[in-house]
This record gives C-alpha cells, structure tokens and sequence, in this order.
C-alpha cells in the first residue's frame, strides 16, 4: 500500500506539472487562430489564419529566424569545438588541478549573464565591437563553454582508453586518435551538447538585445519586442503565432534527433576479441 501511495502521488504531482506547462501552450494554440484574440483567448467556433499571414513577412519572421540560426549554430560548432579539445586532457590526464578546474566550471555556470553584461557591452564599444554578429557568437561561446566542457568531459570519460592506446600502436596522434576513434564513439554526447547549447542561445533574448545594434542582426528572441506598443498593450494574436513559428525549428530539430539521441553508449563490442 505505502508503495501504490507513492506511485499515485508522484503520478499525481507530474500530472499537475504537465498541466501548468500545457496551459500557456493551449492558449498559445488558440490565440493564434482567433481573429481578434485577446490575453483572455478561449476555444470558439471562429478561425482564422490572418494572424500568421501578418506576420509572415521577411522583416517578422524570415530574417529574425535565419539570425537566429546563424547565431545558434555557429555558437554551438565553436563551442562543441572548443569544449572537445578542453575535455581531451580533463579526460585522459590525471592533472594537478584537475579536479579544482572542474569544481571552477561547476560554479561559473551559476554566474547570470546579467552580471557579466555590463562590462562585455563596455568592452565591445572600447574595441569598436558593438553590432559585430561574430564579437556576439564568441561571447556566447564563452559563456556557454563552462557547462558544455563539464558535460563533454563526462562523455568522453565513457570512451575506454584501451581504444586509443591501440590506436597508438598503429602509429595514430592524439589528433587522429580524438578525431577517429574518441569522436565518433561519442557522437551522442557531441550532439547532447550541441543541441543544449543551440536551444539555449535560440532562446537568449537579453545578450542579444544589448550587445546588436541593428533589427536587421537581431534574432527572433528580440523580435517579440515588435509586438508590444509603449503604451503596454500587445497584438496577442499576432504574438502567439509568432510563438508558435518561433519555436517550431526547436521543436522539429528535437524531433529530428530524438531516435538518435535515445541510443545509449554500447562500448563493451568494441574491446571485446
């Protein structure tokens, strides 16, 4: 009975998890589709596409999207770059500091990038860098790098050294041997990364907002400013579709790569005979 108990109140608390989250998505649905929706949207028998149509231009949705993918995916192949060849050593040295540089990613991660916003936005106009798209994909590197090569170092700690030592034998670098033999066993940690750390940017609204000067170098994140007057009211319709072709590559990408990623690491074939 304690047992069934337990089992009907996590049910119980998932369930009113599910709820507070599917909500907004519901309203996000039906506002989108309501001609003349309000922040009170509810299911009626009127539909309509006019909101999607409205904001379905090349200044709303086209060039904000195709920012945000530039912006996304360059920060997440640096980043999944760099943060491999950091882990590399973390991984197959054992370090002095080893185990003091990790516990320092550990707490970077908790640093807000509003605390460190003020003096980048300081830096980019003393070095002539405000506006510059690739100055912006380098700070969101830097800041998504303490996580990404925490998360790395623990994936390629599951690829045994065994592997490499024989593909040293064979006359193999550290490079070939990353590349060749460590890389690709780890594929599904490689893309866990990337795909964390292209969400996370997809979805960062505050460092682009300061740090581009231009709409035309924003990504869609800040484009929903363009839906609220100074007055405060907002074109909740139009915002919700927007929400809705805003967040559709994150979702289709996740769909994309779900098979793939639900594959667990098998390395117990690889050094058996």
């Amino acid at each position: 009975m304690t047992r069934i108990a337990a089992r009907t109140a996590a049910l119980l608390s998932l369930l009113l998890i599910t709820l507070a989250f599917l909500g907004p998505f519901v309203w996000v649905l039906i506002a989108s589709v309501q001609p003349e929706s309000t922040l009170s949207a509810a299911p009626t028998a009127a539909f309509s596409l006019d909101n999607f149509a409205a904001v379905l231009t090349w200044e709303t949705v086209f060039l904000p999207l195709i920012n945000s993918i530039v912006i996304s995916g360059s920060t997440a192949i640096v980043t999944v770059l760099v943060a491999g060849l950091a882990a590399y050593p973390l991984s197959r040295f054992q370090l002095r500091y080893g185990r003091h540089f990790m516990l320092t990613l550990l707490f970077t991660t908790g640093l807000p990038m509003t605390a460190v916003l003020v003096p980048v936005y300081s830096m980019f106009f003393r070095f002539n860098l405000y506006g510059s798209v690739p100055a912006m994909v380098l700070f969101l590197t830097a800041s998504s790098l303490p996580f990404s090569i925490w998360m790395m170092k623990n994936f390629m700690d599951g690829v045994p050294v065994s592997l490499e030592e024989a593909a040293w034998v064979d006359g193999a670098g550290w490079v070939q041997s990353l590349r060749a033999v460590v890389g690709p066993l780890m594929a599904p940690g490689i893309a866990v990364v990337a795909i964390f750390v292209f969400v996370g940017q997809w979805g960062n609204f505050f460092a682009p907002f300061v740090l581009l000067d231009t709409p035309d170098k924003q990504p869609a994140a800040v484009t929903v400013f363009t839906f609220f007057t100074q007055y405060g009211q907002a074109a909740y319709g139009q915002l919700a579709a927007f929400s809705i072709l805003y967040t559709a590559p994150a979702v289709v990408l996740y769909v994309a790569v779900n098979k793939y990623l639900a594959g667990s690491f098998n390395f117990g074939g690889s050094v058996k005979g």
